[in-house]
């Protein structure tokens, strides 16, 4: 994040309505009319061998199910009902799945059904603003199936995994698939956690070094981006753990560890989420504090001015009633004097000499007091033993 542009979004945060209307029967596909067509790509595998390809049409799903081992469908973009309704025909999705899938204000959940398994999660896109969109998995006997939003995703070192055959996910089956991307979608919440962990610490050599007046622009704005983090992955959490004490046939006895590893990421995600927004409170409250100080010391100065101007302008005011002093020897008897106005500046000059050593004596102008100096309690001080 630069420094010139405050960390997180910037724009106000718009409010996700669903798009179904109210009264519609179950199983009404709402498509956003915003909504990219959809690309579908699959990638089919097995021990020793695997397959990519960009499918045009649906119907070309079929031929890879029974041909492969795992066989996973990755649909990005849901701007499409007629191509929707095909790929939940080919592998009976239900129609309330589809339309939670269409309707991507959904938090992260898992629900179950008689032949596959459906889990929502909030995958965070790439690029330099904070966004996150709905990831929907399906997982059944030997496919998965996910659809998101629109193109582009964190998922390329998994699928550069199934490619080069690297870590077990071409030895197990499709269960380990659909951990290896919810492991994916946990794991890029730490990016962006180190990222704004660097913006804090600059914020705070900011607040130390020289307050800049938007700081706290900076702090409202991450805070809102913890805010947004905390939204995302705390339902996950609940959805794991829900995984892990249902423990539904889908899953293998030999993927539930590694389950178990994927929801302690999220506890130490969310850990770490609210330990920076205790830090973004404390920068707030350290920046004001600053600011504070900033302005008594400022008020001090101008107070010590004050104080050493008020007897010098109360001398040049009497000098300057100019009373007659030919009528009463006691109507200023320095306006006849050789010496007279030396004396007025003089006088003044020694006013201001004497504050401004009292001030010092004081602690008022730099330094400690001349009792503390000399080690003696301040005063109005005693003994406390």
């Amino acid at each position: 994040m630069s420094e010139s542009s405050p960390p997180g979004p910037t724009r106000r945060r718009k409010l996700r309505r669903r798009r179904t209307p109210h009264g519609a029967p179950p199983c009404t596909l709402t498509i956003d009319p915003e909504a990219p067509r959809p690309s579908m790509h699959l990638i089919g595998y097995g021990p020793d061998q695997v397959t990519e390809e960009d499918l045009e049409r649906p119907s070309l799903i079929r031929k890879h199910l029974d041909k492969w081992p795992v066989v996973w469908v990755d649909v990005a973009g849901l701007g499409d009902e007629q191509i929707l309704r095909e790929i939940g025909e080919i592998f009976d999705i239900h129609g309330l799945a589809l339309e939670d899938v269409v309707n991507v204000h959904q938090r992260s959940k898992v629900e179950e059904y008689e032949d596959h398994i459906f889990i929502v999660s909030r995958m965070i896109t790439p690029g330099e603003r904070f966004e996150t969109e709905q990831l929907s998995l399906f997982l059944g006997r030997g496919w998965v199936l996910t659809f998101q939003e629109r193109p582009g995703d964190c998922l390329d070192p998994l699928r550069r995994r199934i490619r080069h055959a690297r870590g077990l996910v071409r030895k197990m089956g499709a269960d380990f698939l659909a951990y290896a991307l919810l492991d994916a979608v946990v794991d890029g919440y730490f990016p962006m956690l180190e990222q704004c962990e660097a913006d804090l610490d600059r914020l705070e050599e900011q607040i130390m070094r020289v307050p800049r007046s938007d700081v706290i622009s900076h702090l409202h704005a991450m805070r809102h981006t913890l805010q947004m983090l905390r939204r995302s992955i705390l339902p996950l959490r609940e959805a794991l753990s829900s995984l892990l004490r249902d423990q539904p046939p889908q899953f293998t006895d030999q993927v539930l560890p590694y389950l178990r590893d994927c929801q302690d990421h999220t506890v130490q995600i969310l850990d770490e989420i609210d330990t920076q927004r205790e830090l973004c409170a404390s920068l707030a409250d350290l920046h004001l504090s600053n600011i504070s100080h900033r302005m008594n010391e400022v008020m001090k100065v101008l107070t010590i001015f004050a104080t050493i101007f008020i007897p010098i302008g109360v001398i040049a005011g009497i000098y300057g009633m100019n009373f007659n002093t030919e009528r009463s020897p006691w109507n200023m008897p320095e306006l006849n004097w050789a010496f007279g106005y030396p004396f007025a500046l003089g006088l003044m000059a020694a006013v201001a000499a004497v504050l401004l050593f009292l001030f010092r004596r004081w602690g008022w102008l730099g330094g400690a007091p001349a009792a503390k100096r000399r080690g003696e309690p301040p005063a109005g001080e005693g003994d406390r033993g």
